[in-house]
């Protein structure tokens, strides 16, 4: 071999080198890991609130996804129609299922669920949920629920509520259909928010952990105290939390370890 030919050999293999070693992933600082990054979800492209898709609150769900699929089929969205609703039909529910529904649902089915929402004047079939003849009015609480957890056809899934917000939702609807007073249309001006908005994520760091203590609450009964102090919040009953945490919308909260039903 020539020594042209050598020097030749010898530029291409350190250019190979330094090539190869632009293509490693060992110089990233670590930035590129496995990991949520801000507003990511899992599926599709609908950002995530509150904890990540196929996650599971410490409050509990009523349709884990380990244990019910989030596939847009008939058939799955069947499969929670027994699902309970656990919220009742009080003014508060009715007022946050009001504010979500004017945000996610009023655009395709109508500030009175009559299926005349702006969409429909783009081509989007008009879906009536609340007027005479729908097929909504003989659907159960938990089918409803279900049908905004996976989406259904035409409609995608509005999982970004989340679990508990989607019951208020529910009870909004069986109000459009008669069922409760509530008030119709826009709660606000377009880009109003305030108390025109609904509040912080009830999945959020807004209640006490239902199985956590505070040090010296459960003294004499067998259950050691978690790590805190004075300023660590305060503990819950053994039955239900009736009392706001940090101005948070109020949900009873059972302390019974259960693997479905409320948060």
């Amino acid at each position: 071999m020539s020594a042209k030919s050598t020097r030749m050999l010898r530029r291409y293999g350190a250019l190979s080198f330094v090539l190869g070693l632009g293509a490693c992933s060992w110089f990233t600082d670590f930035k590129e890991q496995p990991k949520f990054d801000p507003w990511e979800s899992v599926s599709d492209t609908i950002p995530m609130r509150g904890n990540p898709q196929n996650s599971v609150s410490v409050y509990g769900s009523a349709a884990p996804g380990y244990a019910i699929s989030r596939e847009r089929l008939p058939g799955t969205i069947d499969s929670m129609k027994t699902i309970p609703n656990p919220v009742p039909a009080d003014a508060r529910s009715l007022d946050n299922g009001h504010k979500y529904y004017s945000i996610n649902c009023a655009v395709c089915h109508g500030d009175r669920g009559l299926g005349d929402g702006p969409a429909t004047k783009y081509g989007m079939p008009g879906m009536n949920i609340a007027g005479p003849g729908s097929a909504a009015l003989g659907y159960t609480d938990g089918y409803i629920w279900g049908m905004m957890r996976n989406g259904r056809g035409l409609m995608p899934t509005y999982n970004r509520i989340e679990e508990m917000d989607r019951w208020d939702v529910v009870n909004y609807i069986r109000g459009l259909q008669g069922r409760y007073q509530v008030a119709v249309g826009p709660v606000g001006l377009p880009g109003e928010t305030g108390d025109k908005v609904p509040g912080p994520s009830q999945m959020g760091p807004t209640r006490p952990s239902p199985y956590y203590h505070q040090a010296g609450s459960q003294a004499g009964a067998g259950i050691p105290a978690a790590p805190g102090g004075p300023s660590s919040p305060p503990a819950l009953s053994d039955s239900t939390s009736t009392t706001p945490v940090g101005g948070a919308q109020h949900i009873p909260v059972s302390t019974t370890p259960k693997t479905g039903g409320e948060r």
